[in-house]
């Protein structure tokens, strides 16, 4: 078969044409259990029926109507993340990468609105990534990522990831904004301290800057509350959403206080397609159905299950892999020099049909459904767990 996809993608020599909760089939019917979930999106696992019915049930009243017109599932959905964060407004687009692009526009405008015309500089840190349109990439200080592309948008500057001293340093009154990943996920699966979060919080505070935190991998409980900012209990100005809120529909969104929404007024930013009616019902679906089956208390008790089980093949293989780190269901396992990730992923999949991704520069990444049971999990263990050995064989 032709394939005129442009090949911007290393994929792996797999068609998968459904799934089914924690599995995904490919085109000869093979079945594979998820590790991946979508990169972070898929919460309630694959095809959960609920999110179904609420997409033909929308898809067959209304697909799209603009942003000229207002329609309950964007209200109702809006009203329901406020309730939630307890944020007082919400900005809908269509991915991570546009949600922050609002957010850096809101942080500049807010400032130009205030007659600060100096506070201009987006703050973030070296280790983040926040995007692939030009402003998100701006604020994403990484050359595998912004190679080729320059130049880029001006006024970003950026700071060590966790280092508090760095930071005290780095926001004056020039900064409009500080974003800052809770868990850095694409160099490897890093989180943030609690005391970088508070300082953070407190010398935006001090100096005028606007904190907002990217959310986009790490929220929508898969840190374990719906939102990451209330496990580490710092409150931002801003947060960014999107992957799993529509449990694999095109969805991001922006959640800021009234405050800060002064910043955008209409005709300050929009986009044709952010909280149309069919993604925003699934979100409402996705957050119905978390609530009804108790999301929370599984990754709390998966996620024991998970670092438990990664620590252990760890101290069991310490030539080929460092100490576990993230939160939730969220995990890296660094993978030592001259061990390769890519093969252990290889491996998995070819020998026991467990998808797993590689992330950073040489980090396994552990982001499975948020609905992943405790035998799915010991299964994909076990996997690992032999790709290790082979590996540990070959040397």
């Amino acid at each position: 078969m032709n394939n005129h996809l442009l090949q911007n993608y290393r994929s792996a020599p797999i068609t998968i044409v459904r799934g089914e909760g924690c599995y995904l089939f490919d085109d000869s019917g093979t079945r594979y259990l998820d590790m991946i979930g979508g990169i972070a999106v898929c919460a309630l696992g694959h095809a959960h029926p609920g999110i179904a019915e609420a997409i033909s049930k929308q898809a067959h009243t209304l697909v799209q109507s603009s942003n000229l017109f207002g329609h309950e599932p964007a209200r109702s959905l809006a009203n329901e993340l406020a309730k939630q964060s307890e944020f007082d407004r919400v900005f809908f687009c269509n991915s991570g990468a546009e949600a922050n692009e609002a957010a850096i526009k809101l942080a500049r405008k807010f400032a130009y609105r205030n007659g600060e015309r100096k506070r201009r500089t987006i703050l973030s840190c070296i280790g983040s990534f926040h995007g692939r349109t030009l402003g998100a990439l701006a604020a994403t200080p990484n050359e595998k990522y912004q190679e080729g592309f320059d130049p880029l948008p001006g006024g970003f500057r950026y700071t060590p990831f966790n280092d508090v001293e760095a930071l005290k340093g780095a926001i004056d009154e020039t900064v409009a904004a500080f974003i800052v990943e809770p868990v850095q996920g694409e160099s490897g699966i890093i989180p943030a301290t609690r005391e970088f979060l508070q300082t953070a919080r407190e010398l935006c505070s001090q100096h005028g800057a606007l904190l907002i935190f990217d959310e986009i991998q790490c929220g929508m409980g898969r840190s374990g509350p719906l939102f990451a900012f209330q496990h580490f209990g710092v409150r931002p100005d801003v947060i960014t959403i999107a992957k799993a809120l529509a449990n694999g529909l095109p969805i991001g969104a922006m959640l800021l206080t009234e405050r800060v929404a002064s910043g955008l007024q209409p005709g300050d930013h929009g986009t044709t397609f952010g909280g149309s009616p069919v993604p925003c019902a699934a979100g409402l679906a996705h957050l119905r159905i978390r609530d009804e089956i108790g999301l929370q208390k599984n990754v709390e008790r998966m996620s024991t299950v998970l670092f438990s089980g990664l620590r252990d093949i760890a101290n069991e293989f310490p030539d080929i892999f460092g100490e576990p780190r993230g939160l939730g269901l969220l995990a890296g396992l660094p993978v030592k020099d001259p061990h390769d990730a890519a093969a252990l992923v290889t491996h998995a999949r070819e020998k026991a049909r467990v998808l797993f991704n590689k992330a950073g520069n040489n980090t396994m990444r552990f982001a499975p459904p948020l609905i992943v049971t405790e035998q799915q999990l010991m299964d994909a263990l076990k996997a690992l767990r032999a790709a290790a050995e082979s590996l540990a064989v070959a040397v």
